[in-house]
């Protein structure tokens, strides 16, 4: 009868026929250009890069390890070859508003010339400008003017001195101006004889001055004007003088870089505040060194000259196609940028020169690649790139406007326009966390480029692996592998990945065998990788995880663990679980036992109970009532309690990778029939009895293999699996021995009615048109026993209703 269910030994692993393979070592191979089994990430990808359109940014979902991230450079680096190197970016000073500094744009590896060319234009004009205020030229119209300004003053002195003699006054030329004199026999008077007048000269003497003030108002009046028209003439003189100069070297810059509207205004703002301030330029710069001020006039003077550097805020000259930044670390300001201070003297300074750019700046044009953990992470970073991506302008301004305060004043620079694509790479929960919580997610990441943990285990997949293995050897530096050592590789991927006919994305973990096999090579003194080495790395690296296993099987070994592998129990069995510890996990079994009594309490869950289950496991063992009343409460009520429990299970337990065997250990109670305690089961089960799949599968019989090695192989021990997971099964070439030479057994079944046959050896029994269960069936002796704790119910139920009536009439009567 076990026979039947038995999975044969090459259903037990899928190996890799090496014979089919065309070359002898990977040397023999191309090198792997893009990926592997990725078609609708790479296909999303692919559209996500070449649509222009709004809010088409991408999210690459997908587990760490499957080359996410390898794979969205290489392809950003594809695609920014064909595209246009973007324009360099620079910030000028804003002479109209100087706390807001002009974003100017130049072809790409113009920015940097023209940076050089201004700083040289005003270095020159700092050595030629004074130069032309001591010429001949210069000084001529300079007397000229002088010489016009000195003989119309001096006619207007003349017109006021022939007034003032009418009230006995002069005027005369002090270092203070024009000063009124009185005089004294047409004379002007001497100290001691003002100090010798009497009060009524004085009085009278005030009185001429104040006339005289009054009517000389007109005059000075005219003498003021006369002196602003010369300082303006002379401005001008100097303007002009200076004009000539600065407008040859503006004209040759507008002819290098006038190629933009842009540049030809801020070159003539430019050249008009340098004509403006032509006095800064006529200074030699020359400094009293005794002057205790001097140190902060010749910063003055040198602050005053920062208004006309280039800051090069962004310089593609080196860049060839379109730009590709991968921020490692997207912080607020790493993203957007900052504005930097600097301290002078206690004070804390800033100017445009010291705005930074950010990686949407260095990135703009092109592709920025950030990790969604690091993104959502960084405070306030998250909503500074959706904002940058809704107004398509990257805004640089501190954080105290982000929390709405501003500590000190400072700039705010022209925005600069964003043409970018935005690449996150995050895993699947994170991507439907924000689709479902941000509204703005959905509108600004359009594109999912989704990347499995598996693929098809294909003659396409299985030659790429292979060229895959060849291209990290050429790359790495490794030994290359001969077909044998690919093979066990292949069979390695497809244990990752749990199935017979997949292949693990999971690219990480297959690679650290590549290395690690490559070592035990090079102490092992082999030209090439074989399969001993890779088994080599798999065993050792099983060695460095497996401490845990190790002490558990010590504990079955002593007793400590109680775990019986021989013999037949009523309502005992051995179930199966997966545990580890990190990247290593392992197959525990576990002895599961059931009690059940008369009572209405129905299935109690012992690990609910005492909260060390889970929900799916809870949910497994509702289930079983579900089962246990389609089966028996047809035509009855159900009175029964039972108790389930994991035996020794202190750290909790989930899932319903159980249930199954919970089924059986409640039948084998209730029926009173022996369980195989030779047989370990897992599997989950249905309200209709069927067995469903779960995971895990190559641990668990691992685990019990290990167990029964242990204790003695007998040839009768073995695992009862879904047949469902057959196809998963990559089993260790141990267990395949063992089963290949009778000592362990794999049986695999559809139902629970097979399950409890091959458990106990008695068939579970059939519904007869009687609507009995067939005689001497499990499910007829579990009837049989449903009824029996009913029918005593029903009795204990009926002795109190008679107890209960009698007291009634024994009251009515007093």
């Amino acid at each position: 009868m076990l026979d039947q269910y038995k999975v044969p030994v090459d259903k037990l692993k899928n190996k890799c026929d090496i014979g089919c393979f065309d070359f002898n070592t990977t040397a023999d191979l191309y090198p792997l250009q893009g990926i592997i089994g990725q078609k609708r990430a790479a296909d999303a990808l692919e559209f996500g890069l070449d649509i222009k359109k709004k809010g088409y940014n991408i999210f690459v979902s997908g587990l760490s390890g499957t080359g996410r991230n390898s794979y969205v450079i290489s392809i950003a680096e594809k695609k920014a070859e064909s595209k246009e190197t973007p324009d360099d970016w620079i910030y000028v000073h804003n002479f109209k508003n100087p706390d807001s500094p002009i974003a100017l744009s130049l072809k790409n590896g113009s920015a940097k010339h023209f940076k050089k060319e201004i700083e040289n234009m005003i270095e020159i004009l700092q050595k030629e400008i004074p130069q032309i205020f001591l010429s001949k030229e210069y000084e001529n119209k300079k007397s000229v003017l002088v010489q016009q300004y000195q003989n119309y003053t001096q006619q207007i002195i003349d017109e006021l001195n022939v007034l003032a003699r009418s009230y006995d006054f002069m005027f005369t030329q002090t270092e203070r101006g024009l000063m009124s004199v009185p005089l004294k026999e047409g004379r002007p008077m001497s100290e001691e004889e003002y100090r010798n007048l009497s009060p009524q000269e004085v009085d009278k003497l005030r009185q001429n001055s104040n006339q005289l003030s009054l009517e000389t108002i007109d005059v000075f009046n005219k003498l003021r004007a006369l002196e602003e028209e010369y300082r303006n003439r002379i401005k001008q003189l100097d303007e002009k003088s200076g004009f000539d100069v600065v407008d040859f070297y503006i004209n040759q810059l507008k002819e290098k870089f006038g190629d933009r509207d842009a540049i030809i205004e801020f070159l003539e703002l430019l050249e008009d505040d340098i004509v403006g301030h032509i006095d800064k330029f006529k200074s030699d710069n020359g400094q009293d060194l005794n002057n205790p001020f001097a140190m902060f006039q010749m910063r003055s003077t040198e602050a005053f000259f920062d208004r006309y550097r280039v800051n090069l805020f962004i310089d593609n000259s080196e860049k060839k196609g379109a730009p590709i930044i991968n921020e490692t670390n997207p912080t607020y300001y790493n993203l957007l940028g900052r504005i930097e201070y600097k301290n002078e003297l206690g004070v804390m300074k800033t100017d445009f020169t010291e705005v930074k750019a950010g990686a949407l700046h260095q990135a703009n044009g092109g592709y920025l690649i950030l990790q969604a953990k690091d993104l959502l992470t960084n405070p306030f970073a998250w909503n500074a790139l959706k904002r940058a991506l809704k107004t398509n302008e990257i805004m640089i301004e501190g954080l105290d406007k982000q929390v709405g305060y501003v500590v000190t004043s400072t700039l705010k620079p022209q925005p600069i326009p964003l043409d970018i694509k935005v690449i996150i790479v995050g895993d699947p929960y994170t991507y439907y966390l924000l689709y479902s919580y941000d509204e703005d997610f959905k509108k600004l990441f359009k594109i999912m480029a989704d990347f499995d943990i598996e693929m098809e285990r294909s003659e396409e997949n299985i030659y790429k692996m292979a060229r895959f293995i060849a291209t990290h050897c050429e790359k790495e530096g490794l030994r290359h592998f001969d077909k044998s050592a690919v093979g066990r590789m292949i069979e390695y991927s497809s244990r990752l990945a749990e199935d017979q006919y997949k292949l693990s994305s999971r690219f990480n973990q297959v690679v650290e065998i590549l290395y690690e096999a490559d070592r035990w090579a090079e102490m092992m003194g082999s030209d090439h990788v074989s399969i001993i080495h890779v088994e080599k790395a798999i065993a050792e690296k099983i060695q460095r995880n497996n401490k845990y296993e190790e002490k558990t099987m010590e504990m079955f070994e002593d007793g400590t663990l109680l775990l019986e592998v021989e013999g037949e129990k009523v309502g005992e069995i051995n179930g199966l679980a997966v545990t580890g510890t990190g990247e290593y996990s392992f197959g525990k079994p576990s002895k599961i036992t059931v009690t059940t009594y008369k009572g209405k309490s129905g299935i109690i869950n012992i690990e609910r109970e005492v909260r060390k289950s889970g929900s799916i496991h809870d949910k497994g063992v509702l289930i079983l009532s579900g089962y246990i009343g389609d089966k028996f409460a047809q035509n009855k009520h159900l009175s029964l309690s039972a108790n389930i429990v994991f035996e020794q299970l202190y750290s909790g337990v989930d899932g319903d990778s159980a249930s199954s065997t919970e089924l059986y250990a409640l039948l084998s109670s209730l029926s009173r029939i022996p369980i195989k305690q030779y047989i370990a089961v897992t599997g989950s089960v249905n309200q209709r009895g069927q067995i469903q799949p779960i995971g895990g599968v190559n641990e668990k019989i691992e685990g019990f293999f290990r167990v029964c090695k242990l204790k003695g192989l007998n040839g009768k021990q073995g695992v009862m699996i879904p047949h469902q997971n057959v196809k998963n099964l990559m089993l260790s070439d141990e267990v395949l021995k063992a089963v290949e030479h009778g000592l362990f057994n794999i049986y695999a079944i559809k139902t629970v009615e097979e399950g409890i046959e091959i458990l106990t050896g008695v068939p579970a029994g059939t519904l007869e048109e009687s609507g009995e269960y067939t005689e001497n069936s499990v499910y007829d002796l579990v009837d049989k026993q449903l009824k029996k704790f009913l029918e005593e119910d029903e009795i204990r139920e009926a002795d109190k209703l008679h107890k209960h009536t009698k007291r009634k009439g024994k009251k009515q009567k007093e």
